[in-house]
């Protein structure tokens, strides 16, 4: 006969996006996806006309966006809304925050 001390603890049913946020919590990769998600989110984020000439290539641990622009005309002026763009890219974002922004010509 098992005794009950012996049995594994009963725990309720947990959701998997639950369970793996709490995993990427504890691995310590909760803020690295969080910066990952702005990627997919940029044309939402910026709107469909920066989106057209402007395209995120990768992001620092420490938060820098690097951004493909393809004109130098549309770098100066993403360059002069870069605070507006920034408050909107971390907007509602809790871990994974952008800190700059680094605007790169096409080639």
């Amino acid at each position: 006969m098992t005794d009950r001390s012996e049995r594994p603890k009963q725990s309720r049913p947990v959701a998997v996006s639950e369970a793996l946020a709490g995993y990427l919590k504890r691995a310590g990769l909760a803020r690295r996806v969080g910066q990952a998600q702005m990627i997919p989110d940029w044309p939402r984020l910026v709107g469909p006309q920066i989106a057209a000439v402007a395209t995120p290539e990768s992001i620092t641990p420490d938060g820098v966006l690097f951004v493909r622009v393809a004109t130098s005309s549309w770098m100066n002026e993403l360059q002069l809304m870069t605070p507006d763009i920034m408050a909107r890219v971390n907007a509602g974002r809790g871990p994974g925050r952008i800190t700059t922004i680094r605007w790169l010509l096409s080639r």
